[in-house]
C-alpha cells in the first residue's frame, strides 16, 4: 500500500497564533491615533490585523479623513512612535504568553521531520520570539523588512517557503487574520484559520488549543479528495 503524502513544512503567523500581541498593537495604534485626533476602536482594528505598519497607518489616516495631511517624513515618524509604544508594551512578554497548543504542535512537527517557518509582517518578530524562548524552533523566519507587499499579497508566505526550501503546495500556513488566509490561499499553500469568524480557510479551528498534529495531517491529506473547506464546531 502506498504511503500517504506528508507536508514538508508548516508556516506560522505570529500575532494571534503563537502569542497574542494583537492587543498591544491595538493599544499602540490607538494612542497614536488619539494624538492625531482620530478615534479607532477594536472593531476598526480588525482590518489592521496581518497588515504591515505603513499600510496600517494609511488605513488609520484614511479613517480619520487625513489621507493627504502628512509628508512621508511625518508618516515615518508616526510609525516610529507607534513601534516604540508597542515595544514598551512587549517588555513583560515571556514564555508564559505562548498560546495553548503551540508548544505541543511544534514538538510534533519537529518529531515528524517537518520544517517550521514564520511569516509575520511585524518587524519586531525576532524580539517576540526571543522573549517567548522560541527562536530555536524555527528553521526560517521571513524578514518583514525585506518585503514589498503586505498581506493579503502572498509574498511573505512565498518567501517563507523559499527560505525553507519547499514548494507552497507541500506546505501548510496557519493564520488568525482574514488577510492572512487570503495570502496563504493565493500562495498555493494549505490554509488553516484560527478564529470563529474567518472565512475561506481549508481548515478552520476556533482557537489554538484545538491545533493537533494528527488532525492537521489528516485534513491536509484529505484535501486532494475533499477540496471543500472543513470547519470544526
Amino acid at each position: 500500500m502506498a504511503m500517504k503524502p506528508l507536508p514538508q513544512a508548516v508556516v506560522f503567523d505570529l500575532d494571534g497564533v503563537i502569542t497574542d500581541t494583537a492587543e498591544f498593537h491595538f493599544l499602540a495604534w490607538q494612542q497614536l491615533a488619539e494624538k492625531l485626533g482620530i478615534c479607532i476602536d477594536r472593531a476598526f482594528n480588525e482590518q489592521l490585523k496581518g497588515v504591515n505598519r505603513a499600510d496600517s497607518l494609511t488605513r488609520i489616516l484614511q479613517h480619520g479623513g487625513q489621507a493627504d495631511a502628512y509628508t512621508p517624513a511625518q508618516r515615518q515618524q508616526f510609525m516610529t512612535e507607534k513601534n516604540e509604544l508597542y515595544r514598551q508594551l512587549l517588555a513583560n512578554l515571556s514564555p508564559a504568553d505562548i498560546l495553548t497548543g503551540i508548544l505541543p504542535l511544534l514538538a510534533d512537527l519537529r518529531a515528524a521531520g517537518c520544517r517550521i517557518g514564520l511569516a509575520s509582517v511585524s518587524e519586531n518578530a525576532p524580539q517576540v520570539l526571543a522573549s517567548l524562548g522560541l527562536c530555536n524552533w524555527f528553521d526560517f523566519c521571513a524578514d518583514a523588512r525585506a518585503l514589498t507587499h503586505s498581506k493579503p499579497h502572498p509574498e511573505i508566505f512565498l518567501t517563507a517557503c523559499r527560505g525553507l526550501g519547499v514548494a507552497p503546495a507541500q506546505a501548510i500556513g496557519i493564520e488568525d487574520a482574514q488577510a492572512g488566509i487570503a495570502a496563504i490561499n493565493a500562495s498555493g499553500m494549505y490554509s488553516v484559520g484560527i478564529g470563529a469568524t474567518l472565512a475561506g480557510a481549508d481548515y478552520r479551528l476556533n482557537h489554538t488549543g484545538e491545533l493537533a498534529w494528527p488532525d492537521l495531517l489528516a485534513h491536509w491529506q484529505a484535501k486532494q479528495a475533499c477540496p471543500t473547506p472543513i470547519t470544526r464546531s
